[in-house]
């Protein structure tokens, strides 16, 4: 039998406090309002017999004696087929205005897959973008941000990824989203086809920060539950920052002591549980993980970006509109160049990525003055077309066309002994009639 406590004995933001006995963290309650309305919250914290809970909609409406019943069940998604093309806000609810979502009542918030039935990563996630895919490959089941500042297309590069892949669902958690972003999305999938493979959980930068916070559990329970079902499920979440923000400001309004920078000392935990989802099942399917990051002030040491690097298996750094080579990391990338890709495809990389690091510095010498060598010359050739042919994000190129075009890029501008490459490669892929010409 469940509870009701007729008593509200204090209201702050989105936090109510109300006085009951045997209640768990996380523990779902609603609130009936005077109006006739029901709202819901869960459970926030426990300080003896004092509760507070955090309401899921704006608290307006709410009096100090409206009803509270404890539900005695953790906050629940809804998963089945009829989730796919369908856009939800941060409660689980429909705001498309399709009908309500019928299936599966799931928990969120759950712990992380069960280790034993983890299998090592070694899947390569094709995303047609050359700057990813040769130079730093998505590995399925992996876990990596992009590091970016405000006004950088990033949300561009997620659906990007999300027409490319060839992942069985793909699910989108906007935080803080306008109206034109949560919209490009919308746009995006409808345009590329993929909308019946795709569902969006929403929180608008109007909605409440506690929707924030939800938008990554719920989509990442409905992620387990379709990986479960031998799914390859790719999850964009987008902005991890403001789903920092969000906990921020709920924890200043609890009047928790702060640990950096205003962030409560849970930072880590709290991305830590979310990233940790992405899993390859052994049997079964996987949930591969790309978040963006915006680093304010472009500060790589903010806590936000800091936490992250430590959780994550490297990132890509967005930088002027591009993927930046030398910021950028995928620790995974071992698994598959040259393994379950071209056996020239690591030798290239690293002689592309080598080569366009020496043509920096001849930039620098060409802007302070100094005359040139040839080799200089050369360098600077290299580094427009590497630029316009591998760190364009409008080029569109499977790995093995930007690997062919890597050869000849290089063959362009060098000649076979310049490049630092095995030479049983390099007369293997060498382009025949550059060597002639050579």
């Amino acid at each position: 039998m469940k509870t009701v406590y007729d008593r509200i004995h204090d209201m702050r933001g989105n936090l109510i406090k109300v006085r009951a006995k045997d209640v768990g963290l996380g523990e779902l309650a609603r609130i009936d309002l005077s109006d006739g309305r029901n709202i819901y919250a869960s459970v926030l914290r426990i300080d003896g017999d004092e509760v507070t809970l955090q309401v899921f909609q704006n608290t307006r409406g709410i009096s100090t004696g409206d009803k509270v019943t404890f539900l005695s069940r953790q906050m629940q998604g809804t998963y089945g087929k009829s989730l796919l093309g369908r856009r939800l806000k941060g409660t689980g609810e429909p705001i498309d205005g399709g009908p309500s979502i019928v299936g599966e009542k799931i928990d969120i918030g759950q712990p992380s897959f069960n280790p034993t039935r983890r299998i090592v990563p070694k899947e390569m996630v094709r995303t047609n973008i050359p700057m990813i895919d040769v130079f730093n490959c998505l590995v399925k089941s992996q876990k990596i941000p992009i590091f970016s500042i405000p006004g950088e297309p990033y949300n561009n590069l997620l659906m990007r990824i999300a027409n490319q892949t060839d992942a069985d669902v793909v699910i989108i958690g906007g935080m803080g989203l306008t109206f034109a972003d949560y919209q490009a999305f919308i746009d995006n999938a409808e345009q590329a086809g993929s909308l019946n493979k795709t569902v969006m959980f929403v929180h608008r930068a109007v909605d409440p920060a506690v929707e924030c916070i939800l938008v990554p559990d719920l989509a990442l329970a409905a992620a387990e539950k379709f990986a479960i079902d031998d799914k390859n499920v790719l999850v964009l979440l987008t902005d991890m920052t403001a789903f920092a923000d969000s906990i921020k400001e709920i924890a200043i309004t609890m009047d928790q002591v702060p640990s950096n920078r205003g962030y409560p000392g849970s930072l880590y935990s709290d991305l830590a549980s979310r990233y940790e989802k992405a899993v390859s099942i052994d049997g079964s399917g996987s949930i591969t993980i790309i978040t963006v990051t915006t680093m304010p002030g472009n500060d790589v040491t903010h806590p936000i970006p800091d936490n992250t690097g430590y959780i994550t298996e490297g990132q890509f750094y967005l930088h002027g509109g591009r993927i930046d080579p030398f910021g950028s990391l995928s620790r995974l990338k071992q698994n598959v160049i040259g393994k379950t890709t071209r056996e020239d495809h690591g030798d290239l990389a690293n002689a592309m990525i080598r080569l366009y690091a020496e043509s920096k510095k001849a930039r620098e010498r060409q802007s302070m003055g100094f005359k040139l060598s040839k080799w200089d010359e050369k360098l600077l050739a290299y580094s427009y077309l590497f630029e316009n042919r591998m760190m364009n994000l409008e080029v569109n190129y499977t790995l093995e066309e930007a690997l062919d075009l890597g050869w000849e890029t290089l063959a362009e501008c060098f000649d076979p002994k310049e490049v630092g490459i095995k030479e049983k490669l390099v007369e293997k892929y060498w382009p025949k009639e550059k060597a002639l010409n050579s």
